[in-house]
């Protein structure tokens, strides 16, 4: 499993996993999740409601997680980065929600790390935080992210160092591997 390869050290820091109530793709959070935990770090889901979230297969029911938080955009200054996984209905609702959209403006804006993937995208595309910054997604938001000022790119992981904070940004779930250390290793770093 690639998080037993990492060497990387986040202990003391505290990253926020933000979620909807459902949609998420399961493994973009799990994956994640378990690469900051193996590397000492402490991940936290923020949600927009308490209790649990339903994660997704694709589009078939997954697991469920209970909410550690309910997002308040004045909390993005206790945590040390924030990963944004993808699925389709996730991001869909989080950028509806302002709250939300707030609390990674707050990360963006305060110069925190940032870890987005496959449709996660669309909730920084609603933060307005892409202008001049490189990133990649799942295909079908390409344009979007070019509409937002962004540089979108076709490949398996992107480090953007253009904008007040570090950007890491993968496609899809393939990706995983890459996204995790990469994410680790950035987190840790800054």
């Amino acid at each position: 499993m690639v998080s037993s390869k990492m060497n990387t050290n986040l202990k003391g820091k505290t990253i926020a996993f933000l979620v909807a109530g459902e949609g998420v793709e399961q493994v973009e959070l799990t994956e994640p999740w378990k690469a900051v935990q193996d590397a000492g770090g402490t991940p936290r889901l923020v949600s927009l409601e308490r209790g649990t979230v339903q994660a997704f297969n694709h589009l078939s029911k997954g697991d469920t997680f209970p909410v550690d938080e309910v997002v308040d955009p004045a909390a993005a200054l206790h945590y040390d980065a924030l990963v944004l996984p993808g699925g389709v209905a996730n991001p869909d609702q989080l950028r509806m929600a302002p709250k939300a959209v707030a609390f990674v403006k707050g990360f963006a804006t305060a110069g925190k790390p940032i870890a987005v993937i496959c449709h996660g995208s669309w909730t920084l595309i609603e933060a307005d935080v892409l202008q001049g910054r490189t990133i990649t997604s799942w295909p079908s938001l390409k344009t979007d992210i070019r509409n937002a000022g962004g540089t979108w790119v076709d490949e398996e992981v992107v480090v953007c160092s253009a904008g007040p904070g570090p950007l890491v940004s993968s496609r899809k779930p393939d990706d995983l591997k890459a996204f995790n250390q990469t994410l680790v290793d950035t987190f840790a770093t800054a």
